[in-house]
């Protein structure tokens, strides 16, 4: 049995905890009190009570910390890591993005998992989940990568470690980077279907590919096409989380998801401008 911190009580923390409460020691950290953990599963509906940290001055040191906020709320999800970090701890940051563990320099970077996840999750009120598929995380190929996915064992999120986590990493952001198209326009998956915007996508995800190569990522030309395919067959009301916090004009994480293509682009020498443009767009719209 581990002793887990779960920093973010969303979807993905919510969700997390949950599953690994029910065989591990779980601490879940949350900016408001909670009671109790349910979350209804494919397989039926789990419950748990974790232990619920408000104050990060009441942290302990665990085995694992779990960091599942949001981009931008990497300062706030820091301030737990002093009483939570021991000198064995490790640092699973599951989190959008290739820049996981540029994210928290104040950890040493040999204890930081970068990590993969795809867990379509609805948080529905506080402490109350609607986890709509069984999830699969991925990890690297190495120790701590192989440790962390353990943790899972006795869930039905399936925790694999990958030995290309580079590749894995942008092939998920070349998804991740064509969403702000549902974003700006403010539809949902269906938009893909529209001959003109699905051109804009393959443009973002070019980019995404240009500047993934110059990071070291194995990405086919047609990944391109596959993010429009695979857009076009998601349900058709279904509306990625950038999306959604910009149309509830809540901060947005444009900068892991377009904005990061911009700024590595710079460093190899690669021009972004969709990305920038889109992006620029965004912000310009009300992003917070």
């Amino acid at each position: 049995m581990a002793r887990i911190a779960v920093i973010g009580a969303g979807a993905i923390g919510g969700t997390l905890a949950a599953w690994l409460a029910q065989t591990h020691e779980v601490t879940l950290c949350a900016r408001s009190p909670l009671t109790d953990l349910e979350v209804e599963t494919p397989s039926g509906t789990i419950r748990a009570t974790p232990i619920i940290l408000t104050d990060p001055a009441a942290a302990t040191p665990v085995d694992w910390v779990l960091c599942t906020t949001k981009t931008y709320d990497c300062a706030g999800a820091a301030v737990w890591l002093t009483g939570l970090m021991g000198p064995e701890t490790r640092l699973a940051v599951i989190q959008n993005g290739v820049e996981q563990r540029e994210r928290f320099p104040m950890v040493p970077r040999d204890r930081i998992v970068p990590v993969i996840i795809d867990l379509p999750a609805e948080r529905t009120a506080p402490g109350r989940i609607v986890q709509r598929r069984d999830g699969t995380i991925t990890v690297p190929d190495d120790a701590n990568g192989e440790a962390f996915a353990a943790l899972f064992a006795e869930t039905i999120v399936a925790a694999a470690t990958t030995p290309d986590f580079v590749t894995a990493a942008w092939k998920k952001l070349a998804i991740n980077c064509s969403g702000i198209v549902s974003a700006i326009t403010l539809r949902a998956a269906e938009v893909a279907n529209d001959p003109e915007v699905a051109e804009v996508m393959r443009g973002l995800v070019r980019e995404c590919i240009a500047v993934g190569r110059a990071e070291g990522a194995t990405l086919p030309d047609k990944l391109a096409d596959q993010v429009v395919e695979w857009t076009r067959r998601a349900h058709p009301q279904s509306v990625n989380s950038l999306h959604a916090d910009f149309a509830a004009k809540r901060q947005t994480e444009v900068d892991a998801r377009n904005l990061v293509i911009v700024r590595l682009g710079e460093k190899h020498g690669i021009p972004a401008p969709l990305n920038r443009a889109m992006a620029a767009l965004l912000i310009a719209g009300g992003e917070r």
